[in-house]
């Protein structure tokens, strides 16, 4: 394992919820899934909540300089445990459809869900972001809670109850409040233990509470605290604030169709709440990212994305081979977002990149510089090299939309500074 993990183990932590600055913004269902959000005793180690991993001031992605700096996957709640991806916003995540599948001639594109993989279709919840919420709890790598019930008993009767300005009785009713034997929940703490429910009707009710917390949490994440609209340029679209010159230029080439046709999958389709942007289709894609050296799950790890999960799916596992290492096409608002000037981002599902500038210069020249003598090569070392190294799956790759834009170093740079005036204030 890599050293800065070892070394970072015991750091891991959570910001307190921030103060509202309007709580007329939120209902009382957003409320609850508000407090939910920020609780740390929603963890087995009572250290990590949702925002450990999707903090607002990142524009709710990790904040982790140290792990952003490496592997960029976040640490668990139990020391020495490690997922497998970058932790991609929440914000925005809600206006995601549930998942399905779209026909257009010989092509078939899939289309919503929640994670990069697309494995939370909204198809239980219905919605992807209910779906997606309930997977960190109970993932051993992650909040390592070992059953729905500790998430359930820790809702329904919080230890500290300043934490829950509105109670899950105040949203769901009193009479769905129910007690939960202590010797259930008694070994809540340890992420490996087996926690068996034998009573079906205590058990039903456990699985609705639980399902309700995450339709809470989801009507949260959809709420104008974490989804703002509130960039320069938002403001520039709607007429009442200005971009730079640079950065016109670089909104020219992000939408022309011979130049960056970045548009072309970030699309600028008013598809959000007052008609916004949201800067992604939904669609999966695999960019022929490289190899992250420092993922935690070995430098050889390579994420098959999408087609891993649709190979799970006895209707659509014959299109598994061909998306392979195909990821969520995700908003590009808030890239920029970080805690300080010097702070630490990562870029792509497993970090490889660390500057914008870096991921740029990939669009436009993956498929015209040579490959890298080391595989491994980090984006520092490929850029200094002026190489870049293979891809993870290349027969998969798309080679149609990018990786010969033929972009000056001036109009990468206008680039840059387009994707910058997407930050939220």
């Amino acid at each position: 394992m890599n050293r800065i993990h070892i070394a970072a183990a015991a750091l891991i932590t959570a910001a307190p919820a921030p103060a509202l600055a309007n709580p007329l913004s939120l209902d009382t269902e957003q409320m609850l899934g508000r407090s939910v959000f920020f609780d740390t005793s929603l963890s087995a180690q009572g250290n990590m909540a949702c925002s450990s991993c999707h903090d607002p001031s990142t524009g709710f992605t990790s904040p982790r300089d140290d792990f952003n700096a490496a592997g960029a996957v976040v640490e668990g709640s139990v020391s020495g445990r490690f997922g497998n991806r970058k932790p991609p916003s929440a914000a925005y995540a809600t206006f995601s459809p549930v998942l399905h599948h779209v026909v257009d001639g010989d092509d078939v594109t899939f289309v919503g869900g929640a994670f990069l993989d697309g494995r939370a279709t909204g198809g239980k919840l219905g919605t992807p972001t209910a779906d997606q919420a309930q997977g960190p709890f109970l993932n051993p790598a992650e909040m390592a809670l070992p059953h729905a019930v500790c998430v359930v008993d820790r809702v329904l009767h919080p230890s500290d109850p300043s934490r829950y300005p509105v109670s899950y009785a105040d949203v769901w009713g009193p009479a769905s409040v129910f007690e939960i034997p202590a010797a259930l929940t008694a070994d809540c703490g340890d992420a490996d233990a087996k926690i068996t429910i034998e009573d079906e009707d205590l058990a039903a009710r456990v699985d609705e509470a639980f399902d309700r917390i995450a339709i809470s949490l989801a009507a949260f994440e959809a709420s104008d605290e974490v989804n703002p609209f509130s960039s320069r340029y938002d403001a520039w679209a709607a007429g009442v604030g200005t971009l730079s010159e640079q950065e016109q230029r670089g909104f020219e080439i992000f939408t022309a169709e011979d130049k960056g046709n970045c548009a072309a999958c970030h699309v600028l389709t008013p598809t959000g709440r007052s008609q916004h942007a949201i800067f992604t289709d939904w669609t999966f894609d695999n960019l022929g990212v490289p190899r992250n050296r420092d993922n935690p799950q070995g430098a050889s790890y390579v994420d098959p994305g999408l087609g891993a999960y649709l190979e799970t799916d006895p209707l659509y596992a014959s299109f598994a081979a061909d998306l392979m290492g195909a990821q969520q096409v995700p908003t590009l608002r808030n890239l920029d977002k970080r805690l300080s000037a010097d702070a630490s981002r990562a870029y792509m599902h497993n970090g490889y990149f660390k500057t914008l500038a870096g991921v740029v210069h990939f669009y436009n020249t993956r498929d015209v510089l040579p490959r890298c003598a080391d595989p491994l090569a980090s984006e520092a070392e490929a850029l200094a090299a002026n190489c870049w190294p293979e891809p993870q799956f290349e027969a998969t790759m798309n080679t149609e939309e990018l990786g010969d834009l033929k972009l000056t170093a001036a109009d990468e740079a206008d680039l840059v500074a387009f994707l910058k005036t997407l930050d939220d204030r």
